[in-house]
Parts: C-alpha cells; structure tokens; sequence
C-alpha cells in the first residue's frame, strides 16, 4: 500500500523532480514562465486598486474601504503533485491578501461546525440557531444555511454598512440581461430561488457562523485546520472598523468572506496549497481526519441554479472554467486573480497568485497537457 505524502510541519517542503511526478519538465517550465507573463494588471497598490481605480464600480460611502490592505509584490505561487513540490516561482511565504478564497475558509468553518454538531443540518433555517434580528420575516426567516452557503440566500438588509442591494446584479452570467448593472435594484426572489455573488451576504453568513461558534472564526479555523495542517503563524483573518460585536462577554470580530471592502485572509501560497492538499485528501491529514467526508461531498454538490458552484467552493461541472481539467476539480477564487486549483483525481494541487483573470485557463491548459501520466 503506497502512503500518501504530507509536508512536514517543521522543515522543508519536499521538492519532486517534474518527470518523476509524471510532468514533460520542458512544458511544466513553459507553464510557469506563462503565469508570469500574464501579472495581473492591478495595481499593486491594493488600497489604491480598491479605491481609486474603483475596482467594484462603488462611489462613496457604498464603497468605502473599512477593513486593512496590503500591497503586493511580485506573482507567487507553487504546484503539487502527489503532496510534493513540482514547481515554485516568487515568495510563496509571503502572506498577501487573497480576496474571495476567504469564502472558502467560511465554507470549511461551516464544515467544522457542522461536524460538530452545532449546525445539525444546511437545509435547517438560519433563524433556529440565530436570532439577532438578521433573519426576520416575512423574508429573511426561510433562509437556510445550505442557501448562504450557496449564494442564493437573496438576504435583505444592511450589515456594517453595506446594504445588499451594492452588489445586486453583480453577476448575472446564469441570468443574462440588457442594460443591467451591479447596483441596480431587482425584485428579490424568495431564498432559494435565484443564484447571486453577493459580498455582503457572505459577510451575513460569517457573523451567523460567530454566534452559532461562540467564538472567533480564526480561533477556530487555526485550532482546527492551520495548526493540524502544520501552516505557518504569518498569516490573518480580519473583519472591518465597524464589524466588533460581544460574544460570551468577550469583544470578537466578525471577519469578512473576502476584500470588497478591506479585511478578509491574509495567506501565502505556501499555507493556501496545504489548505488545497487538505481539501485534494477528502478532509485527511496524516491519518487524522479534520473535515467529515460528509462535508466535503455536499462542499462540491453543484448547486440547482449553478453547477459550477458548491458551498462557497467553485466548481469545473460545465467545464467552462477550465475545459481541459476534470469536471471533477475545485477552485478557491478571489480578485487578482487569487486561485487555489484543486484536482482529486489527478492528484494535483496549484496555487497562483496575481494572473490576469483571462490568463488563468492558458495556464490549466498548459498544466494538463504537460502532465504524461
């Protein structure tokens, strides 16, 4: 029996030579020099790509910037094979803001604390565990866990300042339309019933997860996850300005599924492809399991109105996204591009940061057709 492969939680990564983890070494290094030569064109500046480029298209205050940035430097990145390094390019230590791979940690928060038994079921409303003023009728109140989960909640209301209405047609690619912009007011449906990319929503889903935690989700999430999965300690979690509440006595920030609006995780490539190995081994590290297969299985369950979609996890079902991977395959994707690339049955795991959006499937491309076996 072969035993799978982990990287020690002290020293160093163990480094494959490309033909023996299956690559063309030829291609693989084409591969690498084509992420580089497509550097996303924001600005490095991140605060300045936020604000002054307007990168979600808000005027003030809708777009006010309430959580931490951080500039970026050069792309990094990294790809496994069988849990091995096959190829490294920039500093892949460098926790840099990832954008919405933030959404996929709050899916595996949900995951823990639903193998906990704190959330006994995604399809149980929200409003039987919290009971905040959130989820109120007549609307609010029929939302479940598995419908915020699967961004089609359609929640109405304001959270630390941002109503959901900001991001209202923000992606309309299942619904397409003339002369409709992210902003634009549209008759809700009821919960369930209409797929949405919508920021502040997730952001609702991360406070309903604190209150039902009982504690900080980072608390968590590095408990549970980072520190099993031997991760660094340099990397964050934050929530915004305004997003303090008390919990237990205690004063604990509510993060945020991503960097709309600041805040959000703070993570190198390095720790993002032990998160990505961990997700590729169905939940095992080491022989110890830290997510149910349970879990797993409903994070990449397509969703009815999108099947490139799971539980804030996407997918590759329509091969869109990446038409020469398996439909298999699942991605944690945020702005810039920020992509952790995840392919169980072919034992890969990718880790790219900051590719032009359009760059991302020349380079899935190159990858397959670099791999002999």
């Amino acid at each position: 029996m072969c035993t799978l492969y982990f990287p020690p939680k002290t020293g160093d990564w163990e480094i494959v030579d490309p033909a023996r983890a299956g690559f063309d070494p030829t291609k693989l290094e084409a591969a690498v020099a084509f992420v580089l030569e497509n550097e996303s064109v924001m600005d490095r500046d991140v605060q300045k790509a936020l604000v002054e480029q307007r990168a979600f298209a808000e005027p003030p205050p809708l777009g006010d910037i309430l959580g931490p940035t951080r500039s970026r430097a050069d792309p990094h990145g990294l790809i496994l094979r069988g849990g091995r390094v096959a190829a490294s390019w920039g500093d892949t230590k460098r926790a840099d803001i990832t954008f919405s791979v933030a959404k996929s940690m709050l899916s595996i928060c949900a995951g823990l604390l639903q193998d906990d038994h704190l959330i006994p079921d995604f399809d149980s409303r929200v409003r039987d565990l919290v009971d905040d003023g959130g989820f109120e009728p007549p609307h609010n109140d029929a939302i479940t866990w598995r419908q915020l989960l699967q961004q089609t909640s359609e929640w109405q209301g304001e959270l630390w300042s941002k109503p959901d209405t900001v991001d209202r047609n923000r992606d309309l690619s299942l619904t397409p339309a003339e002369n409709i912009t992210k902003g634009q007011m549209r008759d809700l449906s009821a919960p369930g019933g209409f797929w949405e990319y919508n920021d502040v929503r997730v952001n609702r889903l991360s406070l309903a997860l604190l209150r039902v935690a009982g504690r900080p989700l980072p608390e968590l999430f590095r408990e549970r996850i980072m520190v099993p999965i031997g991760a660094s300690s340099n990397w964050e979690w934050h929530g915004y300005n305004n997003s303090w509440i008390e919990v237990g006595g205690r004063r604990v920030q509510s993060v945020s599924g991503g960097s709309h609006w600041g805040g959000g995780v703070f993570m190198s490539s390095s720790d993002q492809a032990r998160i990505g190995l961990l997700m590729q081994r169905v939940g095992v590290w080491e022989g110890q399991r830290l997510l149910s297969e349970n879990y797993f299985h409903q994070a990449v369950e397509p969703c009815p109105l999108n099947q490139d979609y799971g539980l804030l996890w996407w997918l590759n079902r329509s091969g869109t996204r990446v038409p020469a991977a398996k439909r298999s395959g699942l991605y944690a994707v945020g702005f810039g591009s920020n992509i952790i690339w995840i392919e169980p049955e072919l034992d890969l795991v990718a880790v790219v940061r900051w590719i032009e959006p359009n760059a991302f499937k020349g380079f899935t491309d190159r990858i397959v057709a670099a791999l002999k076996n």
